[in-house]
C-alpha cells in the first residue's frame, strides 16, 4: 500500500475513526521522539565517557565549538 492509499482509506473513515487515527498518530510520534531524545542522550553518554564532549560558558568558545 502505498502513501496515497493510505490517504484515501483515511478518507472514507469516519469522523470518530479519524479522530481515533488523529490519536494513534500523535502517540506514535510521541514515542519515536521519545526514542530519539533517549538514542541521543546515549550517544551523548558515550561521547562523555570517551571524552569527547566539551563544554564552556564563554560565547566565543561555543561558537567555535559549533562550527568544527
Amino acid at each position: 500500500m502505498i502513501f496515497k492509499d493510505v490517504i484515501e482509506v483515511i478518507k472514507g473513515l469516519s469522523i470518530d475513526e479519524k479522530q481515533e487515527v488523529q490519536l494513534l498518530l500523535n502517540q506514535y510520534l510521541r514515542e519515536e521522539r521519545r526514542d530519539d531524545i533517549y538514542n541521543n542522550f546515549q550517544l551523548a553518554k558515550l561521547e562523555q565517557q570517551q571524552g569527547e564532549l566539551r563544554f564552556s560558558s564563554d560565547m566565543k568558545e561555543l561558537r567555535q565549538l559549533i562550527e568544527e
